[in-house]
């Protein structure tokens, strides 16, 4: 019997297969799933705004713990009133631990038993992050679900690193447990670390059900890190469906759609990734047909939409409009684009638990990935002149 009534819950609604549909419950409202998650690394959604995030159906957004901490600060964010208040934001939000930024500073970070010694990005300055710290931050931000701090190694890692470094994610994962103070209105998600091997994913997880009346949900970490796509793809088939069924299932830092819909076929609930607004703001797009680079010249007489969609800009824009504007370095451009990939992310997720509740998800991840990966040889995404 639990400790404690976990405020973040989650109910299975069916299956088809592995695929699950279900809703997690949240204090600031309910996530149907499987879901993406944009994110908002510094207390915004780029290029976004609220309302158009609730425009295209955004039902949780994430915010980054490092950046946050370093700029404007976890105290004033908690003086404001948390997250939630100061972003003016009332759905659901997720917060990372800020492990992975910290782990991708190289040489600027240094990894200890009691934590991570660290130089900030933005001005060298020297900073320490523990389990303790990482969720005393996430506590003043007071997301709905934060994240334990774990090791995040590269993808190929060497089964000798891989070892110690699961069971330095296990005792954090402890500790992280004991300083939260805000269990009654917080989630704790675990991470599953464990790399390309299999029995090593299978020793974090058992390690951590033994933990498992502490946790609102699991993530798998450590994919999408440098490994071969087939590999992630292996160990998500493995190890996925292990996870306890009756808690959400996270799949860390993935936003490509053939991915995505990978992950949702072996059990993932949610997901999360930058490339949506990053190669927004670069200029390419997705496609039923594929991937767009809208700044060819090719597109400079095109009047069709960036898609067939229903989204906000394929109703109104044309590709040789957003082409210009971005060609005239007009931030137009880059906001239109970001809305059309978070709008396309999210739509897919909404179809992929549609059909998953009408039983029919195998048929309809085998259509898309069809479409998709016809490329330019798709009559549709072909340049076209008025």
């Amino acid at each position: 019997m639990s400790k404690f009534d976990n405020p973040v819950k989650y109910r299975l609604e069916t299956t088809d297969g592995n695929a699950r549909a279900g809703v997690i419950e949240t204090p600031h409202g309910l996530i149907k799933t499987p879901v993406f998650m944009p994110v908002g690394t510094q207390a915004t959604v780029k290029a976004m705004t609220r309302e158009e995030l609730e425009e295209i159906n955004s039902q949780i957004i994430l915010g980054n713990t490092y950046h946050l901490y370093l700029r404007p600060g976890d105290e004033l964010i908690n003086d404001f009133g948390g997250l939630h208040k100061f972003m003016n934001w009332d759905r659901p939000i997720l917060t990372d631990s800020g492990g992975f930024q910290v782990f991708s500073l190289g040489d600027l970070r240094k990894i200890k038993e009691e934590g991570v010694h660290f130089s900030s990005h933005i001005d060298g300055s020297k900073h320490f992050l523990s389990p303790e710290k990482s969720i005393s931050i996430q506590n003043n931000l007071s997301s709905d679900i934060m994240m334990v701090l774990d090791e995040c190694p590269p993808g190929l890692s060497t089964r000798e690193y891989m070892i110690p470094s699961v069971e330095r994610t296990t005792r954090w994962a402890k500790r992280c447990i004991e300083a939260n103070r805000n269990k009654d209105r917080q989630g704790l998600f675990a991470i599953v670390q464990g790399g390309i091997y299999e029995d090593l994913r299978d020793k974090s997880l058992n390690e951590l059900t033994e933990m498992d009346e502490h946790f609102a949900g699991y993530a798998i970490g450590g994919l999408a890190v440098g490994e071969p796509r087939e590999d992630m793809y292996r160990i998500l088939k493995y190890i996925t469906p292990k996870a306890p069924d009756n808690k959400p299932r996270y799949l860390m830092g993935v936003g490509e759609p053939l991915d995505m819909l990978e992950a949702v076929e072996h059990g993932i609930d949610m997901m999360d990734c930058v490339q949506p607004t990053r190669i927004g703001r670069h200029g390419t797009v997705f496609t039923k047909y594929g991937r767009l680079v809208i700044k060819n010249a090719a597109y400079s007489r095109d009047n069709r939409p960036l898609d067939e969609c229903d989204c906000y800009v394929c109703k109104n824009y044309t590709r040789a409009y957003i082409r210009h504007l971005f060609k005239a370095d007009e931030i137009l451009g880059q906001r239109l684009a970001t809305y059309h990939n978070l709008y396309f992310l999210l739509k897919l997720m909404e179809d992929a638990r549609n059909a998953i509740l009408e039983k029919r998800f195998k048929e309809f991840k085998e259509e898309f990935i069809k479409n998709y990966t016809m490329g330019k040889d798709s009559d549709w995404i072909k340049p076209f002149s008025i």
